[in-house]
């Protein structure tokens, strides 16, 4: 499989066993942004919906620009050879994620604080949009609400910057968005029911452990086929010189 496609899947899979943290995470957040429209609105989950989803989109759209700048960043890195760092940075990010979410290192809780800076510049952003009357409304908010700091963007961010391109970066966060889709859009048509399953302490635990299993699994799957041909163009190069010498 190619490493590419590898981090697509990664990304996607771990939104969407991350489901009972996008629950417990984003779950009251769009339970209070749902709160905000008209009566009329929250009593009919057909008229509703379509808020859900633009908040979504929103939220989802800033993932991958979050995505395309981490992509950019780690350019600098690949080209250095230092793919396998980035590889095994995701790796640790992701296990330490798992082992959070399964309740097991509470103190990951604190690489939250990496993107407070940035969140409390676009705070209050946000809360000029309230209360949410439109589409549109709905939609920036989700934009702005995808800056929430959360330690998951984060280790999806990490697995992200493996990309070593910034459109695949963003595409692997767009496939990290789409994993968190089911949980969150559920949370806001069905708030109640699915927070009850969020506290679940078993259930926390079992996908924490299926994090920690997909991280280990992708210390086996192969470099992105970018690096591999550069790496057989220098050594292609090399053996030309040895025989002209």
């Amino acid at each position: 499989m190619d490493a590419i496609v590898s981090s697509y899947i990664t990304a996607f899979l771990l939104g969407l066993f991350s489901t009972v943290h996008c629950i417990a995470m984003c779950g009251s957040v769009i339970g209070a942004l749902t709160l905000s429209l008209p009566a009329d609105v929250r009593e009919s989950q057909r008229r509703m919906l379509p808020f859900v989803f633009n908040y979504n989109v929103g939220r989802v759209l800033s993932y991958g620009v979050a995505g395309l700048i981490v992509g950019l960043l780690s350019v600098p890195l690949t080209q250095l050879n230092a793919h396998w760092f980035l590889r095994i940075l995701s790796v640790i990010v992701m296990i330490s994620m798992g082992l959070y979410l399964a309740g097991w290192f509470p103190k990951f809780a604190r690489a939250e604080r990496i993107g407070a800076p940035i969140w409390r510049l676009l705070q209050p952003m946000g809360q000029k949009l309230l209360p949410v009357k439109s589409y549109s409304q709905a939609f920036f908010l989700g934009m702005v609400w995808g800056w929430l700091p959360c330690g998951l963007v984060y280790a999806a961010l990490a697995v992200a910057a493996t990309a070593g391109d910034p459109v695949k970066g963003g595409l692997v966060m767009l496939a990290f968005g789409a994993g968190t889709l089911p949980a969150v859009m559920g949370a806001g048509l069905f708030t109640g029911m699915l927070a009850a399953l969020a506290r679940n302490k078993q259930l926390r635990q079992f996908a924490g452990v299926l994090i920690i299993l997909m991280a280990i699994a992708t210390l086996f799957w192969p470099m992105d086929a970018m690096h591999a041909h550069h790496s057989s163009t220098q050594v292609s190069s090399l053996s030309t010189e040895q025989q002209g010498a």
